[in-house]
């Protein structure tokens, strides 16, 4: 099983491949074709990406549910045809179906990008046997919780939040206990120096503007909770709010967010813009020092 071996060590660029019709940002490959999807793929690790996330089930607002055996169609021979072309490159899968996950780790992923909130303890249990990553996300959204603005797309309904930070660092702890009880290694060791859960505070998915703006201010905070932390701001709806612009026109506003990300101390950014926004990542690395 591959390691994440710069975890920790700086940011790692996570390339988004959406195998999907419906991705909120445009940019899904479904109806592309395969060989579209590897081309892109291909391009991203020309670009900078550390790892690539495959995903077969759009998480946008309003999206229409996938059975698992449709996102194994979709996912699996994509990562099969990636991890024999490059076996020393990392792919993650994201779902949160147990059945997608076992199929994919068995395809060649080794990371599992748990969206659900880790609704699921089957996707840790799967992880710990296959000794792959898991990413758990902190979600406040609901399904049929949705609203839709002409240019700006659709957004999960959120409430504000007194204390948003306190709220996600909170739920990473109850998160580590999870992981924990299921056999997952949490933290650092000597023979695993990052762990194999990584937190995610869900920028987006059921959480205000000021919410998104808050969590990404206190990203030092966050990874404060002493497990590696992604981050994905990548063409979110909260940066159209504050620039007016539709998801498809998003990425000095994503290039902002990665990079207070990324001073911040977050181990993993998750981009559409991989080449752009390597290319940041390494500069704001350069700056911090």
């Amino acid at each position: 099983m591959l390691t994440l071996p710069f975890l920790g060590r700086r940011p790692l660029i996570m390339g988004i491949v959406n195998v999907t019709p419906d991705s909120f940002s445009g940019d899904g490959l479904a109806l592309r074709g395969f060989d579209a999807v590897l081309a892109q793929a291909t391009r991203f690790w020309d670009e900078g990406a550390d790892i690539l996330d495959i995903g077969g089930e759009s998480s946008r607002p309003g999206a229409t549910p996938v059975s698992a055996e449709n996102e194994i169609k979709r996912v699996v021979p994509v990562i099969r045809a990636l991890h024999k072309q490059r076996p020393d490159r990392p792919l993650s899968v994201d779902t949160t179906k147990p059945a997608v996950a076992a199929a994919a780790l068995e395809a060649g992923a080794v990371v599992v990008n748990d969206t659900s909130g880790g609704r699921d303890s089957a996707l840790a249990l799967l992880a710990v046997r296959a000794g792959a990553y898991l990413v758990v996300m902190h979600t406040r959204a609901r399904r049929n919780s949705v609203t839709t603005h002409a240019t700006l797309g659709g957004a999960y309904e959120a409430s504000p939040d007194p204390d948003i930070t306190r709220t996600v660092c909170t739920w990473f702890e109850e998160a580590k206990t999870q992981a924990r009880a299921a056999g997952l290694a949490v933290g650092s060791s000597p023979e695993d120096p990052a762990g194999r859960l990584i937190l995610d505070p869900g920028l987006g998915f059921g959480k205000t503007t000021e919410d998104n703006l808050c969590l990404l201010r206190d990203t030092p905070k966050l990874r404060a909770a002493g497990c590696p932390l992604m981050v994905g701001p990548s063409r979110k709806h909260f940066i159209g709010q504050i620039l007016g612009t539709p998801a498809n026109d998003r990425l000095e506003g994503s290039a902002a967010a990665v990079a207070a990300a990324a001073l911040g101390g977050a181990d993993i950014v998750r981009v559409h813009d991989v080449r752009f926004m390597a290319r940041l990542v390494r500069m704001t690395t350069a700056i911090r020092g």
